[in-house]
């Protein structure tokens, strides 16, 4: 049986950037922005978006759709021989198992909160109570488990049925629904009393803000944050390289993606501070944001209970979306290696990641004493490998063997990168991919060690 393709162009597209959406477009991107000068930061982090993460999602596709393999066959496929580049395949692939043994748990609380708010658990509380039910979620390992399990076995499901009958299907609808919701919302929040100011103190450039914080701390926020969205390194896009056609250029299909999920990230951010502006609450970053601080705007908002279930939904299909792609890519690479059926790799992989999500969801309550890497708990000890470690030197890895003559080599990178129609990627950049580049990549990797 030959290997499965997208059915359509707009499939891989939504497919990709569905990957590329995920939790931190919503609960990080918003907040930097409002800290680091407005609409400043967002010039920063898309000029790094251009200068880092396009040249290194279209170099992990290249490797993808020059071998039409998952990772590890890719790497044996276009490595020298003799060389051991492939070595770093089962570093991503380790990388993805690990980014969904706690991506799942998280994935899981939006699903929760979904629930919670259609079933009325914040109607008839006060506002101070509203931090009390996301703890008293973390207390419940059986709560967090049955959504967990729910987000495992539902994706594994989907990815049962194939790539374009499963995954493609299912993510293009779930993607354009995410889209309508994410625009509706900001809609909403915009015509909110007062939300005017909010959307001023989100997107307008404030340079007062950043005489404050200082200039290098923008700019390494908005190259952290334009770097890390695209979940670069761990062959998370790799696989969908392999799957695609070659009528578009990669640079054309990077674009699109990057915009994708730059277009979520900033909408995010005008659902969320002008709502806050309306009615007076200080947004924050991270899981506060969600938990803490939206419920208790939706709960003085009119039919605030359906306005929160739409936004849990969304999140529920931001989160959810990375979640299959990363599954697509566990479930190939299991049927590239082991030359087991899909079935086969669906039932294994499935009850592997189920189990293995258990001790993130014991973090929290049985297990919460456990404090692993520099008394981090397991979740965090998770994301800690993954963010710091194994994503910014797996995109170093992917930009060294696309540009080393002894790796894939820069030639043959171009070549593939510029296949069919649409932009090219310029030759002349050869000195910035081999001397830049990987400079910027390594003060990433520092930065997020010290």
């Amino acid at each position: 049986m030959g290997r499965e393709n997208f059915k359509s162009r707009l499939g891989f597209i939504l497919v990709s950037a569905g990957c590329a959406i995920g939790i931190g477009n919503v609960w990080k991107f918003p907040y930097l922005v409002g800290q680091n000068g407005g609409g400043i930061f967002v010039l920063f982090y898309l000029l790094f978006l251009l200068m880092m993460g396009l040249p290194i999602l279209t170099m992990e596709l290249a490797v993808g759709r020059a071998s039409r393999k998952s990772v590890v066959k890719a790497y044996k496929k276009l490595e020298p021989e003799g060389t051991k580049w492939h070595i770093h395949g089962y570093v991503c692939i380790f990388g993805c198992y690990l980014l969904m043994m706690y991506y799942t748990t998280v994935s899981g609380w939006m699903l929760s909160y979904f629930f919670k708010f259609l079933f009325k658990s914040f109607e008839n509380i006060e506002p101070s109570q509203v931090e009390g039910i996301f703890v008293a979620m973390l207390s419940r390992p059986e709560e967090m488990t049955l959504c967990m399990g729910i987000t495992v076995i539902g994706g594994f499901m989907i990815c049962s049925l194939g790539l374009q009958k499963g995954l493609e299907k299912v993510t293009t609808v779930m993607m354009s629904a995410l889209f309508i919701l994410i625009v509706l919302l900001a809609v909403h929040s915009l015509l909110l009393p007062g939300a005017v100011e909010g959307a001023k103190f989100y997107l307008l450039p404030n340079v007062e803000k950043v005489k404050e914080i200082g200039l290098y701390h923008v700019i390494s926020a908005a190259m952290n944050q334009a770097f890390f969205t695209l979940s670069l390194g761990v062959a998370a896009m790799e696989i969908f390289g392999s799957y695609m056609s070659d009528e578009y250029t990669l640079v054309s299909e990077g674009v699109k993606i990057c915009a994708l999920d730059t277009f979520v990230a900033i909408i995010a951010g005008l659902i969320i501070f002008p709502a806050c502006f309306s009615f007076g609450v200080e947004p924050n970053a991270g899981p506060p944001l969600i938990f803490f601080t939206l419920p208790k705007v939706f709960m003085h908002m009119q039919f605030g209970r359906v306005w929160g279930a739409l936004f849990f939904l969304f999140m529920t299909f931001a989160s959810f979306s990375t979640v299959i792609a990363v599954f697509e890519n566990l479930i190939s690479t299991s049927i590239d290696n082991f030359r087991w059926d899909r079935k086969k790799a669906v039932i294994i992989n499935c009850i592997f990641i189920f189990v293995m999500s258990i001790p993130c969801i014991l973090g929290y309550n049985l297990w919460q004493d456990l404090k692993l890497i520099g008394g981090r708990d397991v979740l965090d000890s998770e994301d800690f490998i993954v963010s710091n470690l194994i994503l910014p030197i797996g995109s170093l890895i992917y930009l060294l063997f696309c540009v080393s003559k002894w790796g894939f080599g820069f030639d043959k990178y171009i070549e593939e990168c510029n296949k069919g129609e649409g932009i090219k990627m310029p030759k002349a950049l050869k000195p910035y991919f081999i001397f830049v580049l990987p400079i910027l990549i390594l003060i990433l990797l520092l930065q997020g060690l010290f």
